[in-house]
C-alpha cells in the first residue's frame, strides 16, 4: 500500500450568507440536506466540514477591502469538502446534474448569496509537527479553528516561488508560534466551460495566480489573531505577496441552530 492511498484532488471551498430572517432554515437546510444530498452522497467527495464566523469573528477580518468578500464582513458560513484525487472528474460531473435535479425537485434554498465559492488544487502544506495531522484527515479532526487566508503573489514573483518562499519563511514561523497547527496552500481550479448552476457563485477571489491558504486550528482563533496579523505583516516583508483576506471561523455544532443569533 502507498503512504498516501486516500489523495486529495481538489477541495471545493463555498462562503455564503443566508438572508436576514432565514438563519434558522438556512442552516437546518444546509445541515439536514445539502451538505449530503448535494456533495456527500457523490462519488469521490470523502470528507466535509462546516465552518461559521459570528460578528464578533467578523470584526477581526483584515484588510477593509478586498476580492473575496464585499464588503469584508459578509460570508458567515463556510462549507470546505475534499474530492478523492482519482474520482474527480466523476464527482464534477455528479454534482453538476445532482444541483440541477436538487433544484428542479425544489431542494434548493434560495434565500442566501453566494459570496466566495471556488474549486482549488492543492499545491503545498506545513504542519508544526513532524508527524502532523495529514491534510486528508484535516476536515475529521476536531479543530477548533479555521483561517482563510488570500494571497496575492508580488508582480515580480512566479506563483511556484511565491509558495516556497511562503512555506520557507512566514508559514514556518507561523507553526512555530503555536497558535496554528498546519497551513495548506491551493490554487483556483477554473469553473468548466459547461459549468451552469441556479445561482451566482459570488465574487472571483481575485486573481488565476491567488494562493488560497487555510490555517488549522487546535484553539479558538480570537486567542491567535495576532499571530495572524503578524503572519501577513511577515509575508509582505518577504517580497512574496501581500494578503487580500484573512478571516476567522469557527466549527458549527452539528445538530443544533447555535450561532444562528450571532451572525450580524
Amino acid at each position: 500500500m502507498s503512504e498516501a492511498p486516500v489523495k486529495i484532488g481538489q477541495m471545493l471551498f463555498t462562503m455564503v450568507d443566508p438572508q436576514r430572517g432565514h438563519e434558522v432554515a438556512y442552516n437546518r437546510w444546509y445541515e439536514r440536506d445539502h451538505i449530503y444530498a448535494g456533495c456527500m452522497v457523490g462519488p469521490g467527495w470523502f470528507a466535509g466540514r462546516r465552518w461559521v464566523a459570528t460578528r464578533e469573528l467578523k470584526d477581526l477580518r483584515f484588510p477593509e477591502d478586498g476580492p473575496v468578500a464585499e464588503p469584508v464582513g459578509a460570508g458567515s458560513y463556510l462549507a470546505t469538502y475534499w474530492v478523492h484525487e482519482p474520482e474527480m472528474e466523476e464527482a464534477e460531473a455528479w454534482a453538476r446534474t445532482q444541483v440541477g435535479e436538487l433544484y428542479a425537485a425544489g431542494r434548493g434554498f434560495p434565500e442566501r448569496e453566494h459570496v466566495h465559492t471556488g474549486q482549488y488544487l492543492p499545491d503545498a502544506t506545513s504542519s508544526a509537527h513532524e508527524d502532523g495531522i495529514p491534510l486528508e484527515l484535516a476536515l475529521d479532526h476536531n479543530y477548533r479553528g479555521l483561517v482563510s487566508v488570500m494571497i496575492e503573489p508580488a508582480d515580480a514573483t512566479k506563483r511556484d516561488d511565491a509558495i516556497a518562499a511562503l512555506h520557507a519563511g512566514p508559514v514556518r514561523e507561523l507553526l512555530a508560534k503555536g497558535g496554528v497547527d498546519q497551513v495548506s496552500s491551493w490554487r483556483m481550479k477554473p469553473w468548466p466551460a459547461d459549468h451552469n448552476v441556479p445561482m451566482k457563485m459570488g465574487n472571483d477571489g481575485g486573481t488565476m495566480d491567488r494562493i488560497m491558504q487555510l490555517c488549522f486550528l487546535e484553539g479558538d482563533p480570537t486567542e491567535s489573531w495576532q499571530q495572524i496579523i503578524d503572519y501577513a505583516a511577515d509575508v509582505e516583508k518577504s517580497g512574496a505577496g501581500r494578503v487580500t483576506f484573512a478571516a476567522p471561523f469557527i466549527p458549527t455544532e452539528v445538530g443544533t441552530d447555535k450561532y444562528t443569533d450571532q451572525l450580524w
